[in-house]
């Protein structure tokens, strides 16, 4: 008795249907503005600016003090600059000379402050300003606790003196505190310009809030 193959039914089940990734062909929401992408931090920048001129200052001092004080005022191009070493007990061109102390806890805030503020910054601008004022502080600073009489009282040594001698053209000042004069002014020039210490620009945020 012979028995037939059986055969086996078509399959009549559907194909599956490919599910399409909605999340992948969905557009972008033209509502929904993409985030610029924020420059890299520059905190180096702080670091090296304010190591050099901080240097700078140091150097500058100890030159002068072994070789020019308590000697006449030395004229340098043309009389424009007169070298002469003057004890300073003050702040920046000879002001608030009755306040060492004060001075120096003020400085020490202002490089407390502008190592926290590094952190977050993303302008190099910002940071080479910043790098300007931190140097003239820590200049400064270091004379405070490491030049005579000591204990945050020191001196700090100045030696330009511009036009004249005796400080009778400008009062007579150092490398660091040009540096926290011209640190300063670029920070106050950038923040004119709308340009922001994180990178970006007042001008761009208030387009975006405003588009039109």
């Amino acid at each position: 008795m012979s028995t037939e193959p059986s055969r086996s039914e078509p399959d009549t089940a559907a194909p599956e249907e490919a599910v399409p990734d909605e999340a992948a062909d969905a557009p972008e929401n033209p509502e929904v503005p993409a985030k610029p992408l924020l420059p890299k931090r520059r905190v180096g920048w702080v670091f090296a600016v304010a190591v050099v001129f901080w240097a700078i200052d140091l150097v500058t001092k100890n030159l002068v003090t072994a070789n020019l004080e308590g000697k006449e005022p030395v004229k340098i191009l043309g009389g424009l600059i007169y070298l002469q070493v003057i004890r300073n007990p003050g702040a920046a061109f000879s002001m608030a000379t009755g306040m060492t102390w004060v001075l120096a806890l003020v400085a020490l805030a202002v490089v407390i402050a502008i190592i926290w503020l590094s952190r977050r910054l993303r302008s190099i601008g910002w940071a080479i300003g910043l790098g300007l004022v931190l140097a003239g502080a820590t200049g400064n600073l270091t004379d405070r606790i490491f030049r005579a009489p000591g204990g945050l009282q020191g001196h700090v040594v100045d030696f330009i003196s511009a036009f004249a001698p005796n400080g009778k053209g400008f009062a007579i000042f150092n490398i660091a505190d040009s540096a926290i004069c011209v640190g300063g002014a670029l920070i106050v020039l950038l923040s004119l310009l709308g340009k922001d210490y994180d990178g970006t620009s007042t001008k761009d945020k208030k387009k975006q809030e405003d588009p039109a």
